[in-house]
């Protein structure tokens, strides 16, 4: 696919960087010559000077052959007009980053009005999936499909764990039949294990299942399963706002804490229910004063990652919350991991990721095309769920008389509003909604995890 991204700051660098991993062709426009060197010297992709809500720009661009553009200036208004005019000009797909909380109860009409495919607002979305870690706290990483009905649920293995030293073929007879391990990160090494696979301390599990079967399995292994009841929230952007609203929604109790009065007065003003500390955040006897070591979540979301890195290991030492860090650099990924932080989330690869996936499911055949995708261990691995829409080659055939490639498991079958965590015996069915966990390879197509006969 050809793809032009307007807007070349820390967004639409990983934009370029991942897409162009995806073999589409590039071209990004930026008014910065500074920003789209960076582009020459380290990506595939061609890069142009000037105004992306230009005309000229526009055309110059290649607009009238090109099948998506995706608008990620700093300006929300300078996004929309340029995904208008880009509709316009070369009638192609367009999406708009769009961040103000202004818009955000106005996102279907906008994206109705400006004929825009996907309306973007990475702050909302990484609220959205820290209020989901907060409610089951076991997880470091939940993903979600089937409508919500199957999750892909990631914890890691402490030294007391019951399964340090477990093997791989008793998990589901001891602990859950309803469950299926999907992937365990070890180091930087991801692997799909096999049944004599024995699992270590620190080990990342990812497992997929039913919500009520994630509990019995986690509530066996002897891990939190409650939702927690109030949250300590360092910093008070835009994410602090919308995960709080979401939290309080949810009857979780929220404390914010951040720096800046004229903030904090806003912030009493837009959530009335939850209580706002005008403090600084990194400052141990603040926290202590608010009451740290009963907190029982805490999301570092200062506006620096060192600042973030460094109250979420005096967090982790100070009380027993489930702690989510922010952090937006992205190069330097094995040294956070390094420090075994509880739970780390990124707003760039998370906006990033549900872009990757609107742009995969357009490269799709109609008969089973990519309905989710997530982006597991940095990259390392895919977990994707297909709609099954026709009869094809991999339909009413028993699994193990598929000749599937390696490095792929078929995770988990939904059909008629049950889950079937598949054996052997079971067939892929149409209308079936089919996960998949893959490494070292990409599909657009359930078809192509198979071998080429």
């Amino acid at each position: 696919m050809r793809i032009i991204i307007v807007g070349c700051g820390k967004v639409g660098y990983t934009l370029v960087d991942q897409l162009s991993r995806e073999d589409h062709d590039i071209v990004v426009i930026d008014e910065n010559p500074s920003q789209l060197d960076i582009v020459n010297e380290d990506l595939d992709a061609m890069a142009i000077v000037g105004n992306g809500v230009s005309y000229q720009t526009l055309i110059e661009a290649g607009i009238t052959e090109t099948d998506l553009l995706i608008a990620v200036t700093g300006s929300d208004e300078q996004n929309l007009l340029c995904c208008l005019i880009a509709k316009k000009a070369g009638h192609c797909q367009t999406i708009a980053r769009v961040r103000n909380p202004v818009y955000n109860n106005e996102i279907n009409f906008l994206k109705k009005e400006f004929g825009l495919a996907m309306i973007i607002n990475p702050e909302f979305e990484t609220a959205i999936e820290m209020a989901r870690i907060f409610q089951f706290p076991s997880a470091i990483k939940i993903d979600s499909f089937a409508n919500g009905h199957v999750e892909l649920l990631h914890f890691r293995i402490t030294k007391d764990s019951p399964l340090n030293g477990e093997r791989m073929l008793t998990i589901r007879s001891k602990y859950n039949n309803n469950i299926l391990v999907s992937s365990v990160l070890r180091g930087d090494e991801l692997m799909i294990p096999n049944g004599d696979f024995i699992f270590r301390e620190n080990d990342t599990v990812s497992i997929v299942g039913m919500r009520q079967d994630a509990i019995s399995f986690f509530r066996k292994i002897g891990m939190m399963t409650n939702r927690i009841h109030n949250a300590m929230i360092a910093g008070g952007g835009k994410i602090s706002f919308y995960l709080a609203k979401s939290l309080l929604k949810a009857g979780i109790d929220v404390t914010i804490i951040e720096m800046d009065r004229d903030r904090c007065e806003k912030l009493t003003e837009l959530l009335p229910k939850a209580t706002i500390i005008c403090g600084d955040a990194t400052d141990q006897r603040v926290l202590e004063q608010e009451g740290l070591d009963k907190a029982e979540g805490f999301a570092a979301l200062t506006g620096l990652d060192e600042e973030n890195i460094l109250v979420s290991l005096y967090t982790k030492g100070a009380s027993k919350a489930k702690i989510i860090t922010k952090i937006n650099r992205i190069n330097f990924s094995s040294v956070i991991h390094a420090l075994n932080l509880d739970c780390v989330v990124n707003p760039r690869i998370i906006m990033a990721d549900h872009i990757t996936r609107y742009v995969r499911s357009l490269k799709n055949s109609e008969n089973s095309g990519v309905e989710n995708l997530y982006k597991m261990e940095d990259g390392k691995a895919e977990a994707l769920e297909f709609i099954i829409k026709e009869k094809s080659k991999v339909t009413d055939i028993p699994l193990q008389e598929l000749h599937i490639k390696k490095n792929t498991l078929i995770c988990s079958i939904y059909r008629d509003g049950k889950i079937i965590i598949p054996s052997g015996q079971d067939t892929i069915q149409v209308n079936d909604a089919v996960v998949v966990v893959l490494a070292d390879y990409r599909v657009s197509d359930i078809r192509e995890i198979l071998e080429d006969e």
